[in-house]
C-alpha cells in the first residue's frame, strides 16, 4: 500500500487570489492543444492564428459543455431544486461527455464560418484532447476526486475522508489511458492521410473503451450510485453510445475520402498574405 501525496489543491495564493492546480491543468491542456494544433495547421489550409481561434471555440465548448452536462447527467435534482446552482462553478462538477457535446458545437461552428467539412475538422481535433483529458486527471488525483474501489493491490493507497481502506488510485489510471495512450495512438494513426472520419471514430471507441473498463475500479458517483444490475454507473451508460457511434463513423467512414497529410500550404498562404 502507498500513500496518498498530500499536495495542495491551491498552486499559487497571493492574498484572496488562489490559483488552483485543477484550473492550471486546463491551461496546460488548451496550450498543448494549440501548440500541436500549430504544428498541423496547413493540413487544413489554415493558419497559426487561425488555430487561436479554433482553440477558443474549443474551451468555449469545453467549459460551458461540461458544466451543463454535469448538472443534467449527474446533479439534475439539485439544478431543479437550486437553478442557480449551475453557475457555482466554484462549487465543482464538469462532465467530459457534456464537454465532448460542447467541442462538437463549437467545432461545427468552426467549421461553418472556416468553410472545412465538419468530420475533417473532428478528425484534426481528436489527437488534440488526451492533452487536455490527461491534464485533468492529473488535476482530479492532486484534489483527491474521483475515488477508486478497495483494493489489495500493490499501489493502492487510502483517499483522503474515505477511510483506512486501500483504493485504486482510478483517476491515474484515466490519466494513462484516456491521456497518454490516447493521444500516443491517435497521433500515431493521423501521421498517415486517413479517410474522413475514421480519427473521430476511433477517438469515440478508445476512449469509451477505456472509460467503460476504468468505471469497475471507480467508485460510482456518491449521489447516484449504481443506477442498474449493481454495477452498471452513469459514466458507462453515458460511453457505450460514444462506442457505438465511433464504430458507426468508422464504418462510414470507409465510403468517404482520404484527407491528405499534406493539405495546400499555398491556402494558409493566402489567407495571411504574402511574407517578408
Amino acid at each position: 500500500m502507498l500513500d496518498y501525496p498530500q499536495i495542495d489543491p491551491v498552486a499559487i495564493a497571493l492574498g484572496p487570489f488562489k490559483v488552483h492546480w485543477y484550473g492550471l491543468m486546463y491551461v496546460v491542456g488548451f496550450i498543448g492543444a494549440w501548440w500541436l494544433g500549430r504544428k498541423r495547421a496547413h493540413r487544413l489550409g489554415l493558419t497559426k492564428d487561425d488555430i487561436g481561434d479554433m482553440l477558443f471555440y474549443g474551451a468555449l465548448g469545453v467549459v460551458l459543455g461540461g458544466r451543463i452536462g454535469y448538472a443534467l447527467f449527474y446533479g439534475f435534482d439539485r439544478l431543479l431544486a437550486e437553478p442557480l446552482w449551475i453557475f457555482q462553478v466554484w462549487d465543482g462538477g464538469m462532465s467530459f461527455h457534456g464537454g465532448l457535446i460542447g467541442v462538437l458545437i463549437a467545432a461545427w461552428l468552426f467549421a461553418r464560418k472556416h468553410r472545412l467539412a465538419f468530420f475533417q475538422l473532428t478528425d484534426f481535433i481528436a489527437p488534440l484532447v488526451p492533452i487536455g483529458l490527461g491534464a485533468g486527471r492529473i488535476g482530479n488525483f492532486i484534489n483527491a476526486e474521483l475515488p477508486g474501489r478497495v483494493a489489495e493491490v500493490p499501489w493502492a493507497m487510502p483517499f483522503p475522508g474515505m477511510g483506512p481502506e486501500p483504493r485504486h488510485p482510478s483517476s491515474l489510471y484515466e490519466f494513462l489511458l484516456e491521456g497518454v495512450v490516447l493521444f500516443a495512438i491517435l497521433w500515431f494513426v493521423s501521421r498517415r492521410p486517413r479517410h474522413r472520419g475514421m480519427i473521430s471514430g476511433l477517438f469515440l471507441v478508445l476512449y469509451g473503451v477505456f472509460r467503460f473498463a476504468i468505471e469497475f475500479v471507480r467508485m460510482p458517483d456518491p449521489q447516484l450510485g449504481f443506477i442498474a444490475f449493481g454495477w452498471l454507473t452513469m459514466g458507462m451508460l453515458l460511453t457505450l453510445p460514444m462506442i457505438a457511434a465511433g464504430l458507426a463513423l468508422m464504418a462510414w467512414s470507409r465510403s468517404q475520402p482520404v484527407d491528405g497529410a499534406r493539405a495546400e500550404p499555398e491556402a494558409a498562404a493566402q489567407k495571411t498574405g504574402p511574407q517578408a
